[in-house]
This record gives C-alpha cells, sequence and structure tokens, in this order.
C-alpha cells in the first residue's frame, strides 16, 4: 500500500491510494475462493474455518494425520503404504525393517498393524522377552516385592523387597523392634517397616523419652513448692502445713512457762485431768485439765540436739577467728610497748607536752645509736 508523508499529502497522493486499493480489491475478487473465504476491505483473503492458503484453497488435515491428505476439512486418507485412524502405521513394516525379535514371523494384521508370531520360550509385542524363571515359577514373590531374571535370560530369580520385608521369597517381616528402640521399659509393638512404643506412666513420646510434668497442674497447695518425679509428683510444705499436697493444717500449741521448772502447753479445756506414768515424766507424775508439763531441761536438750551441722561449724569458725584476733591485738600491744616504754609511764613533770617532747627526742636518741 502506498504511503504519503503527512507534509506532503496531496490530491495527487489520494488518487494513487484509492487507485491502489482499488487493484488490490480486484485481485483478491478474482483470485480467493469465494466459497471457502472472503475479502476485507483491505483486499486480504480471510480463509472460512477448515481452510488455510493464500487465496483459501487447501483443506486442514485432521490434526495428527502423519502420512494422509484430505478433501474436505479434518480429514485424514492415507497414501499408499499407510494406514490406521492417522495414517501412521506402515504396511510394509515386516518388509522394511521387522520389527519381530529372536526368529519370529513377522505378520501385518486386517488393521494394518502388525504382529509377531514368537517362538517358544519367547514372548512379547516383537518377542522380546524371554519365559525365565520368574514366569516359570508363577511369579513367586510375596509381599508386594518384584521378580528379577534379567529379561528371562538369568538362570534363577531374585526378588527385589518392599521395605520391611526380607528373604528370598520377601517372606519375612523385619522385627523393627530388634534395636530396642523404646526407653524407659516402654513396651516395643512391631509393624511393617515401622514400630511403635506403649510408654509407661509417667512418659510420652514416639519413643517414651519425655517424663510427664506432673507439677503442670499445680498440686501443692497452700505454697507448696512442687518436684516433679517420675509418674508422680513431691510437695515440699511451708510450716504448718503437710499432707501429700499440703492440704493438712498443721495445729500449732501455745507454750508457757509457770514458775516453777517446767513449761505448760494449754491443750483443750475439756481434756481430762491424766497421770502419766513413764520415765520422761516420772513415775505418778499428775497433769492438770488443759495443762501438759515439759521440764525445762527437757526444752533445752531438744534445742541442743537440734543444731545442725552448719551450724556447729559456723560457730567453731567464728570462735577460732575470734582467739585469732585477740591474740594480735596482745602481739601489736606488746611489741609497741617495748619500743617507747619510758613514755608509758607517769611523769612527775607538771607540763605533760614537754615530758612527752622529752620521751620522743630520747626515742629517736636511742634509735640513731642502735644504728651506728
Amino acid at each position: 500500500m502506498l504511503w504519503c508523508p503527512p507534509l506532503l499529502l496531496s490530491t495527487f497522493c489520494w488518487v494513487l491510494l484509492i487507485f491502489q486499493t482499488s487493484v488490490q480489491a480486484d485481485e483478491c475478487t478474482e483470485r480467493c475462493d469465494l466459497y471457502h473465504g472472503h475479502c476485507d476491505q483491505d483486499g486480504v483473503c480471510r480463509c472460512d474455518p477448515g481452510w488455510d492458503g493464500p487465496f483459501c484453497e487447501d483443506c486442514v488435515r485432521m490434526p495428527g494425520c502423519v502420512h494422509g491428505v484430505c478433501h474436505q476439512p479434518w480429514q485424514c486418507m492415507c497414501l499408499s503404504g499407510w494406514d490406521g485412524k492417522f495414517c501412521d502405521k506402515d504396511l510394509h513394516i515386516c518388509e522394511r525393517s521387522s520389527p519381530c525379535r529372536n526368529g519370529a514371523e513377522c505378520v501385518i494384521t486386517p488393521e494394518g498393524d502388525y504382529s509377531c508370531n514368537c517362538p517358544e520360550s519367547f514372548h512379547g509385542r516383537n518377542c522380546e522377552l524371554k519365559r525365565g524363571p520368574c514366569e516359570t515359577e508363577g511369579f513367586p514373590c510375596l509381599n508386594g516385592g518384584t521378580c528379577q531374571d534379567n529379561g528371562g535370560y538369568a538362570e534363577i530369580f531374585i526378588c527385589r523387597c518392599l521395605a520391611g520385608y526380607v528373604g528370598r521369597l520377601c517372606e519375612m517381616d523385619v522385627d523393627d523392634c530388634l534395636m530396642r528402640p523404646c526407653a524407659n521399659g516402654a513396651t516395643c509393638v512391631d509393624g511393617v517397616n515401622r514400630f511403635s512404643c506403649e510408654c509407661p506412666h509417667g512418659f510420652q513420646g514416639r519413643f517414651c523419652t519425655i517424663n510427664i510434668n506432673d507439677c503442670a497442674g499445680q498440686p501443692c497447695l497452700n505454697g507448696g513448692r512442687c518436684y516433679d518425679r517420675v509418674g508422680d509428683y513431691e510437695c515440699y510444705c511451708p510450716g504448718g502445713f503437710s499432707g501429700k499436697s499440703c492440704e493438712i493444717p498443721i495445729p500449732r500449741p501455745t507454750w508457757e512457762f509457770d514458775t516453777g521448772t517446767s513449761a505448760i502447753a494449754r491443750a483443750p479445756s475439756s481434756a481430762p485431768e491424766r497421770t502419766v506414768s513413764s520415765t520422761r515424766w516420772g513415775p505418778g507424775a499428775t497433769v492438770k485439765p488443759g495443762h501438759f508439763k515439759i521440764s525445762v531441761k527437757e526444752v533445752v536438750t531438744q534445742r541442743e540436739h537440734g543444731l545442725s551441722d552448719l551450724q556447729l561449724v559456723t560457730i567453731v569458725v567464728l570462735g577460732v577467728l575470734t582467739v585469732l584476733v585477740i591474740f594480735l591485738t596482745i602481739l601489736l600491744v606488746v611489741r609497741y610497748r617495748s619500743r617507747g616504754g619510758a613514755c608509758w609511764g607517769h611523769s612527775s613533770s607538771p607540763d605533760t607536752k614537754t615530758h612527752y617532747h622529752q620521751c620522743q627526742g630520747a626515742s629517736q636518741e636511742h634509735g640513731k645509736t642502735t644504728e651506728l
């Protein structure tokens, strides 16, 4: 198509464009197969579906047609020597390439395909497979195992077993519990290429290695401190409580001392007066209602027995340190007096300050003499 620059448009240019368009339209009308297409406004032949070519003169073959032609769209008419729906079967294949192996006879079927008449002990489309030990034994591999005999040419077969099975025929299940994977006394249950652990009380996890935290539910009451154990917990109770979970309060007796040599614990007033006959309290000791007497000596003895080893060690260490401090203090005092003993005595001079300077001078002179 003729192109005119925008700045040079003129009547002559427009005439040429109209003339060229008219010529293209006439050519399209003359050559385009109007039964299979049409001419557009630019004079180009546009084909209907199923037709192709510059002027829509060629039909479109069936998709997949290999060796065929068409007279109408979507046909596949085979050429000489070819057959099949897509004209892809060679009628002379037995003559040209002979695909059958191991001495088999190649035959063309009425459908245009070929087949092989295999000799004894061979099978397959091209007689490429030999009837070996796997086939003669009826494919004996068990539990999904695959029989292999090198295409039938091996003397014996072997079974390729799936995971979890062993044996010549894959007949034995592997004992996955043989290595004892379960810990803490758990029971191992064997499966097919797997195992499971039945955990004892207090453990969990795949291998029963996780100790269950029995303190997670905060079982200790009244401020007790919980310590996790294996399948159990232990509570350290504060003063005044006892029991598995510190749930039992301990009654606290009120002690008071009378004017005698015994300590008295107040008890409920409903307690009857009773006489205690024992070596601790003395034979025939009488206790008044509402009181229970303990001697002061026994209280002191119980407190002495209650000292821990740490407290005894602390007392001994402090005593040793005190003795060392006293001993060092005495040494320092004696040494100081031995150097300036004259100045420690009482002076008869009324002028104490003058006496002190005299003593200091004497000490310095004594030091110089000693150095000479």
